[in-house]
């Protein structure tokens, strides 16, 4: 039996516990999640290493999945281009049944593996991408679906699991397995299963942006004046880098059409640039 689908002894009575035992029990378990992502990281450090020469080439990451796996994808990658000033086309989200399912379940949809294959077949992925299927149990259809066009279109494929033995381990170039172990409410991979795939994704696309120059110190360096919170932010940012006070900052920003790298690296002898 796949280890998500197994019964959590430690929750066994848990529809007789008091709220405050039953909190600490679920957060206990999610320390689980943390525990089995950096079991992982050498296979996560694979990937990153994968994702970081698909950006240097030119290429793009998806992430595909169904259900929460799916939900987790749209997420993570929705939030690149306000994050790192990148094209929303450089990390997709796929989610199965598309944006109906971001609100409302649709379960049957992993099941179509023809559909994964449609799905990405869209975007015409390619050598340069790399592709990321997530399923905690390891077996969705539609997953496994997208990962076989994938290696058909010599994309590099990452497998996002809870369970080494499953198919989607074995058919994928680079697999991670969080072993996040039986659930509090069996079979409910939206708790901790969720939460370290989420720590996953979030790692993928962080550390590839970081590594093609998309943060700066621990700084984000390519955001957009697009509200007054984000303008005081990029101001502070430049008085974080070159030491000046928020006025000068500013009037610097407003010279360099409100680009962080160019106003900073203004400030440098020509030769350092």
């Amino acid at each position: 039996m796949l280890k998500t689908e197994m019964r959590n002894p430690a929750s066994m009575h848990l529809d007789r516990m008091d709220t405050l035992s039953m909190l600490r029990l679920i957060n206990r378990e999610n320390a689980r999640a943390v525990e089995a992502v950096e079991e992982a990281l050498p296979a996560i450090a694979r990937a990153v290493d994968a994702v970081t020469a698909a950006f240097r080439a030119g290429g793009r990451l998806f992430y595909i999945g169904a259900g929460t796996s799916g939900r987790l994808a749209v997420a993570d990658a929705a939030e690149c281009p306000p994050t790192f000033g990148v094209s929303p086309d450089m990390v997709v989200g796929i989610l199965a049944g598309g944006e109906r399912c971001m609100t409302r379940a649709g379960e049957g949809e992993e099941d179509n593996g023809e559909a994964g294959r449609r799905d990405l077949l869209q975007y015409q992925p390619g050598p340069r991408d790399v592709v990321v299927g997530i399923s905690a149990a390891g077996g969705a259809a539609y997953v496994l679906g997208a990962v076989a066009a994938a290696r058909e279109a010599g994309s590099v494929t990452v497998g996002l699991t809870c369970n080494a033995d499953s198919r989607l381990a074995a058919e994928t170039d680079i697999a991670i397995c969080t072993d996040t172990g039986p659930e509090v409410v069996t079979g409910s991979t939206r708790m901790k299963a969720g939460t370290a795939h989420k720590l996953v994704l979030n790692m993928l696309s962080t550390c590839g942006m970081v590594q093609t120059g998309k943060v700066r110190e621990n700084l984000m360096i390519n955001l957009k004046p697009t509200n007054q919170k984000l303008r005081r932010r990029m101001i502070g940012i430049v008085t974080a880098l070159t030491g000046m006070e928020a006025e000068a900052a500013e009037a610097l920003l407003e010279q360099h059409g409100w680009s962080i790298p160019a106003a900073v690296d203004s400030l440098k002898d020509p030769e350092d640039r």
